[in-house]
């Protein structure tokens, strides 16, 4: 288990839903934070293989948002 010492913040705005969709994820896995909810939803992002890379051209950061299926 690593044991470094975390030294960066990473701030992200969200709205009232996205935010809603996180808190709700965290709930039923019971994760202890949401900080610890968002660091696995991005571990698991990050080795994930069978999603397709985002499309990004002409894409601004508004047009990235955290929607259901």
């Amino acid at each position: 288990m690593p044991t470094s010492k975390r030294t960066e913040k990473l701030q992200i705005m969200l709205d009232d839903d996205e935010l809603k969709f996180i808190d709700d994820w965290r709930f039923d896995h019971r994760m202890p934070t949401r900080a610890a909810a968002i660091r696995e939803l991005i571990r698991r992002g990050l080795v994930a293989e069978d999603i397709d890379d985002p499309e990004t051209e002409g894409k601004s950061t508004t047009d990235f948002r955290i929607e259901t299926e």
